[in-house]
């Protein structure tokens, strides 16, 4: 909060602006040096209004915000579902106390942490690899070389995790299903996120919020028919089915974006910078 520097491009340009007007003869130098979004009503009630109606209009009008928050909502929905079956497996299929069951959870930290770290440290470096081959021309789809492996992961750990746990096999195997589900929801996110950011810029907040809205109704819906799902499927057959929904919706996104995301954004009034 208090060493953050500011980004927001209309402020900034505001500023400079002013600078530049104190800096010359007022008179002569108001009416040339000026923003866009200078004019523009800023009152309390006109940002409000935009800012709460932005994020629905770009859901609503968006086939990226569409197509990214929709996966990314599935991944929300699996990562609160895990959240709320570990207990289950680890109490119910392997018989373990709550206090031993609630440490499996780690296997998910481990999974997400170690994904995040490795993502983060070599996300910018892909980009600027991937910009310099195009001539020194950045694109949003140069972050999304890690949501190919991410996609794949998920619906492995998924595997993974429901059918060790349906043949009680020994704890680690449904451990390590868990951590790369984790990894692979993480890797994913990251890439939605910071995909969003670049695409739409002075936007992205809205964008994001729009994302996010979606992502937390699933979030709260997911635990709900989990365990109507588990007791009627068993947990082999109610994580493949998590599985097969997750290789239909995840695994074309990345494909989808990264030939035609350029073409997609150009579409769109609110991709502009």
């Amino acid at each position: 909060m208090f060493f953050l520097q500011e980004t927001y491009a209309p402020l900034l340009l505001e500023r400079k602006a002013g600078r530049i007007r104190r800096s010359m003869d007022a008179e002569k130098t108001y009416r040339e040096v000026r923003t866009v979004f200078e004019g523009q009503d800023r009152s309390w009630q006109a940002i409000m209004t935009k800012s709460l109606k932005r994020p629905f209009v770009l859901f609503a009008c968006e086939p990226i915000v569409q197509l990214l928050g929709v996966y990314m909502a599935y991944l929300y929905g699996i990562l609160y579902l895990l959240l709320t079956t570990i207990p289950s497996i680890f109490q119910g299929v392997y018989q373990q106390p709550a206090g031993i069951a609630g440490l499996h959870y780690i296997a998910l930290g481990i999974g997400m942490t170690g994904a995040s770290q490795i993502n983060a440290r070599t996300m910018d470096r892909v980009y600027v690899n991937l910009k310099n081959k195009n001539g020194g021309v950045g694109k949003p789809e140069f972050r999304l070389p890690a949501m190919f492996p991410g996609t794949v992961l998920l619906p492995i750990g998924c595997l993974i995790t429901g059918w060790t746990s349906q043949a009680h096999v020994h704890w680690i195997a449904p451990d390590i299903g868990i951590a790369i589900v984790g990894a692979g929801i993480i890797l994913s996110f990251q890439c939605i996120q910071t995909y969003v950011v670049d695409t739409f810029t002075l936007h992205a907040a809205s964008a994001l919020a729009a994302v996010a809205c979606l992502r937390s109704l699933a979030g709260f819906g997911f635990p709900l028919f989990a365990p109507a799902m588990y007791n009627a499927l068993g947990f082999g057959k109610g994580d493949t089915v998590l599985a097969v929904v997750a290789i239909i919706i995840g695994c074309p996104a990345p494909w989808i974006l990264w030939h035609y995301g350029e073409r997609i954004r150009k579409s769109s009034r609110y991709t502009q910078p």
